[in-house]
């Protein structure tokens, strides 16, 4: 089985770092992602992909990742089910980052960090 995404985008505005009660580290992300094809305008549409990211790699990206930039992702889709009022369920998907890499050209080196610091 695999569950896998590459993503390759802009940043939408800077990483949201928070600590949690545990203390663990995790960021939000979200990338603006053109598709590859014209809408019935003749135009690009935009999706814009909410990606979280945990522990060292939330550390690395403050770093590196500023609104702008674009990296590429690796990650996986994660799904969550909560149970809502009148017996209704919602089910969820989130993606989580396992790897980022630094694409953008302004002089600074390759940004690259290992999945084994991104694990839940």
């Amino acid at each position: 089985m695999l569950n896998q995404l590459i993503i390759i985008g802009r940043l939408t505005h800077d990483p949201e770092t928070k600590i949690l009660e545990d203390g663990r580290k995790v960021s939000d992300i979200t990338l603006a992602v053109q598709r590859t094809f014209k809408n019935m305008d003749g135009n690009y549409d935009t999706d814009f992909i909410k990606i979280t990211v945990w522990e060292g790699l939330a550390t690395a990206i403050e770093a590196y990742c500023k609104k702008g930039v674009m990296v590429a992702v690796k990650a996986r889709l994660q799904s969550w089910k909560y149970d809502l009022p009148d017996d209704r369920k919602l089910n969820m998907l989130e993606v989580v980052a396992e790897r980022i890499s630094y694409l953008s050209p302004s002089g600074k080196s390759d940004f690259k960090v290992s999945e084994e610091s991104s694990v839940k």
